[in-house]
């Protein structure tokens, strides 16, 4: 369907693409614009015409917004369009202003000073890929307003409560109150297992929560997160190759600092990396393979082995 404006650019009721086509032929119309494609009619007025009620129709999405103007008399949809967003993109540019600001405080040229801490987010602050995705669809909202008689508008709201799903009579405080509620943790799970070992399922044995081993996993994930972060602040990659090796001689001189990379690394990050080999009694290496996790012991030996290799000219890896 094709737009139509009166001669003081109000909208009418949309018309056919052949009736649109015989009015431009007759002169009684012009082209008003390209896309969406909308004539304005050069003798006709709202007063003079019967328009009905529409309704806009928004189905939004993450990367496609789906709108649909529909005839509210007869539901039949007179234009549909689907809205892509820029969020990725928008993402993946302030990325790159960021790297190359962080690059730039590295550089010998005048220093800017890191000031993205020190702005206040007003009230309703949305993040940019956000707020691109609401100002697309109220930008296409407005522009349907002066392009049809609208007089209503939907847009679907996708909202799914699970616990629902499991009880369909769940309300009020009993959505604060899960499966723990009333039960310590340790009780709960010896009642959930029937006191029996989850693995071999004996019983009358003493029984613990896996705490320590959870906790060493999770201390391992921060040490990898630590090594590629100094790697990332120091030389702006991921993992830098000799990085196992240069943070290792850096916990080996502490408290003194090592240069390396765009500067020495922070004795705090220093004492966190000992810390943390110490307490999973380990350390990160990576391979051809990927990143491997290697006893403290064996570790030891290796560095000590890359060393004796560096001073007779023949260190190779790492």
């Amino acid at each position: 369907m094709v737009f139509v404006l009166d001669s003081n650019r109000k909208p009418l009721d949309p018309c056919h693409p052949a009736r649109a086509r015989k009015l431009l032929k007759a002169g009684k119309a012009a082209v008003f614009r390209r896309y969406p494609f909308t004539i304005i009619l050069k003798e006709r007025r709202v007063a003079d015409s019967t328009t009905h009620a529409h309704r806009v129709k928004i189905d939004p999405g993450s990367k496609v917004t789906g709108i649909a103007v529909v005839n509210e008399v007869t539901g039949r949809v007179v234009w549909a369009a689907e809205l892509t967003h820029r969020g990725q993109q928008i993402r993946e540019r302030l990325l790159a202003r960021r790297q190359l600001r962080r690059a730039r405080r590295s550089r010998k040229t005048r220093y800017r000073k890191a000031r993205f801490n020190n702005r206040r987010r007003p009230s309703g602050w949305l993040p940019p890929s956000l707020a691109s995705r609401v100002a697309n669809i109220e930008t296409w909202v407005k522009r349907l307003l002066r392009l049809c008689p609208v007089e209503a508008i939907s847009m679907e709201l996708v909202r799914f409560d699970t616990q629902a799903l499991q009880n369909p009579e769940i309300s009020g405080v009993e959505y604060q109150r899960g499966e723990l509620y009333g039960y310590e943790v340790r009780e709960y799970l010896l009642e959930k297992f029937g006191r029996r070992c989850a693995y071999c399922g004996k019983e009358n044995v003493p029984l613990e929560e896996e705490r320590q081993r959870i906790l060493r996993e999770a201390a391992m994930d921060y040490l990898f997160e630590l090594m590629s972060e100094a790697s990332e602040d120091h030389w702006a990659a991921g993992w830098m190759s000799g990085t196992e090796v240069a943070l290792w001689k850096a916990i080996q001189q502490y408290p003194q600092p090592l240069q390396w990379g765009m500067g020495p690394i922070a004795l705090d990050t220093v004492r966190k990396l000992r810390d943390l080999a110490l307490a999973v009694e380990g350390w990160w290496e990576w391979t051809d393979d990927g990143q491997r996790f290697v006893p403290l012991d064996e570790w030891e030996r290796m560095y000590a082995q890359y060393f004796r290799k560096k001073e007779s000219g023949n260190a190779e890896g790492y």
